[in-house]
């Protein structure tokens, strides 16, 4: 909408406005313009009282005119609005081309999923390896995609007769020794819950090989992308028999459950509910509790086993080493994180004899003790 000079000044005088007009205005009014109509309002140029006379502004030389030109007008909102329709371009002025505003940077989506660990799609180039992903070897032996299967044997002979459970708590349970499976998991999380998941599965149990003779046989599952967890279930599924008993410390409460959780997941049959389970964390703490400052199974080794590990990943770091593998890092420390899943499963066989003697010893020195 466009607004006239002429209209300005006759809002400014229905509205009252006080603020004087430009010189220019004034002049002209000087020279003999012809007097606004009366609105009952008193102007800038009017006399308020009976007689409103309108007093003529006298001419002002022309220096004086540009000086008072020059001067700022007063903060008015009608004195702005004149001075923006004074000062509005026309004509030419007003069509001059305006500057495009700078374009937009297209952003990189590659460096945005490879911020965010993502993988790209069909036939698109795969991000470039990071400065610390030269090692990406990976022990063991591709089963699946994705799932690899690290096998160990440690000979030493099995025990010749079944093992009480009396150290549990069990009176009259036995065991047979070549039905044990001591196991543990690598999990990316330590929280539990649906949202985590068991990225490596160690289980050893004591078994006659043909060529090794007997030993303790350790088989470990890793899998290196997500879509292998269906196969590392199934695959660890047909470890068991029905006669297996596992073995854990604080498998019952954890490492049990999750997998639980994971087969229901995966809609696969869950292997582990009807077998039979023996937490050796619970008959430890019973026995050794205020020995040392802990009854962690590194305590435990170190000062009842006499096991010390060198270059040892703390289970608290297994989460992110494998995360780091998985967005294009180095394999460096998941081997770490296989080493000390492999030491752990040992442990739990060497645990199960101890306690298992020292339930003995002691009921035996109670015998001597009654005779």
């Amino acid at each position: 909408m466009s607004l006239s000079l002429d209209k300005l000044r006759l809002l400014r005088r229905q509205a009252g406005d006080a603020t004087p007009a430009p010189a220019g205005e004034r002049i002209k009014a000087a020279e003999g313009a012809p007097p606004a109509a009366d609105t009952g309002v008193a102007t800038p140029n009017e006399t308020v009282g009976a007689d409103r006379r309108p007093t003529h502004a006298t001419a002002l030389p022309a220096a004086a005119n540009d000086a008072r030109a020059r001067t700022p007008a007063p903060a008015s909102v009608f004195a702005w609005v004149e001075q923006e329709i004074r000062h509005k371009p026309t004509g030419a002025a007003s069509s001059m081309p305006v500057a495009p505003a700078p374009a937009l940077r297209t952003p990189d989506v590659g460096s945005l999923h490879r911020l965010l660990g993502l993988r790209g799609r069909g036939s698109a180039a795969a991000p470039a390896p990071r400065a610390n992903a030269q090692d990406r070897h990976v022990p063991g032996e591709e089963i699946a995609p994705g799932l690899f299967l690290i096998e160990s044997f440690l000979p030493q002979p099995i025990p010749t007769q079944p093992l009480s459970l009396a150290f549990a708590k069990r009176e009259g349970d036995q065991v047979q020794p070549q039905d044990l499976m001591f196991f543990d998991t690598e999990t990316t999380g330590l929280a539990g819950g649906t949202g985590t998941r068991a990225f490596m599965i160690g289980a050893a149990d004591w078994h006659a090989h043909p060529e090794q003779g007997e030993g303790l046989r350790i088989r470990q599952l890793l899998m290196t992308t997500m879509a292998a967890e269906t196969a590392m279930l199934r695959e660890f599924a047909g470890w068991l028999q029905p006669t297996t008993v596992f073995s854990s410390y604080n498998g019952r409460c954890y490492d049990a459950p999750l997998l639980k959780t994971r087969y229901r997941l995966a809609r696969q049959r869950c292997p582990i509910t009807p077998l039979d389970h023996v937490d050796l964390l619970f008959p430890t703490r019973r026995r050794y509790r205020g020995t040392w400052e802990n009854c962690r199974l590194a305590t435990i080794e170190r000062q009842l086993l006499q096991i010390v590990r060198e270059d040892d990943l703390p289970g608290s770091e297994a989460p992110a080493a494998w995360l780091n593998y998985l967005r294009g890092g180095s394999a460096v420390n998941l081997r770490r994180v296989a080493e000390h899943n492999h030491q752990d499963v040992v442990t739990l066989s060497l645990l199960m004899l101890r306690l298992v003697a020292e339930e003995q010893r002691a009921r035996e020195t109670l015998a001597l003790q009654g005779e």
